[in-house]
This record gives structure tokens, sequence and C-alpha cells, in this order.
């Protein structure tokens, strides 16, 4: 009579999670229309830019009380932290924004008295841009408030987690750079 034998236990695929956020159920709606595409990317990417849009949504409070828009801080917080005058180019690169972009931003920056402009003494057309006082000031208020903010929305994820997390942004972002760099765009 032939032993039995067991067969030998096959290993098992880790089991995926059981996620239940916006984008796994635009995920799973694909899977079911289409069930040939490989919908790994949008994992990321959907999940990364429904977080930016969520975040953005949400920190805006502390600026729209002092009446800022977040592209208006961003050139705020570029000549806080540059610690020295910029000119309209030099904050098109600091808030990777257009150059008319930032023209109109400036006008609205200076009518408020939080910059100030100063001609160049060489060439006239050149405009160098300083934070005034009231401008280092209100950046100075807001930023505490802003990084509290920040600390409360990591606080779902211990130490450790926030570590790989910021990671791993920096390598895809590091990598997204140079890509972009070697396109030109």
């Amino acid at each position: 009579m032939p032993s039995e034998q067991s067969e030998p236990a096959q290993p098992s695929e880790p089991a995926q999670p059981v996620r239940n956020d916006t984008v796994a159920a635009v995920v799973r709606q694909w899977q079911t229309v289409r069930p040939d595409l490989d919908t790994g990317p949008m994992e990321i990417i959907g999940r990364v830019n429904r977080c930016a849009a969520l975040l953005q949504q949400a920190e805006d409070a502390p600026l729209r009380r002092a009446g800022l828009s977040r592209a208006e801080f961003d050139l705020l917080g570029a000549l806080r932290r540059t610690g020295h005058e910029l000119t309209p180019g030099e904050l098109a690169r600091e808030t990777f924004s257009s150059g008319a972009a930032v023209t109109k931003r400036l006008k609205q920056l200076t009518g408020r008295a939080l910059v100030e402009r100063r001609v160049d003494t060489r060439d006239r057309r050149v405009a160098h841009l300083r934070l005034t006082d009231a401008g280092r000031d209100l950046v100075d208020g807001i930023m505490p408030e802003q990084l509290v903010y920040e600390s409360a929305v990591l606080s779902a994820l211990d130490d450790d987690r926030q570590g790989e997390l910021a990671d791993l942004l920096g390598e895809l972002l590091s990598r997204l750079e140079g890509h972009m760099r070697a396109l030109r765009i």
C-alpha cells in the first residue's frame, strides 16, 4: 500500500493590505472595467496627488487668516529662508513659478508693504527684493503654526515610518528633478 505523502506547503503570497481610501476605490473601479491595466502607478501617484490636495486645503487656513495665498507665502518664505535680497528671476526659480506669476504676486506684496524693491545701481532694469520688517514678522508668525499643523498631520505615522516616507519621497523627487532637467522641462 503506497504511503500517503502530504504535499509540501506552497509559499503563500504576502497579503496585500486592504486599503479603503478614495484612490483604492478608483483603482478597484478601473480593475473592474479594465482588468488588463496595471494600476500600480496610480496607487502611488494618485495618493501623492490626493494627499497634496488635502494638505494644501487645510494648511492654507493660517495663510487665509493672514490674507495670503499659498503662492504669495511661498515668495515671502523664499525671501525669509534665503536671508538675502533676490531678483524676480531668482524668486521664480526658488518657488518654481513663472516670471509673470512672480511679477503679479510681487505687486500685491509690495502694495501691502510686505516686500520692498531696490533698483540695481548698475542696471536700472534689475530689481532686488527683500522683506520689510512687517513681511518678516508675518512669515515668522505663520511658520510655527504651520509646523504645528504639519506635525499633527504626520502624527498618524510613528517617527520611523515618517523617516521612511521622507526617504522614499526624497528619492522619488530627486529622480524626477533629474529627469526633468535632462528633458529641459
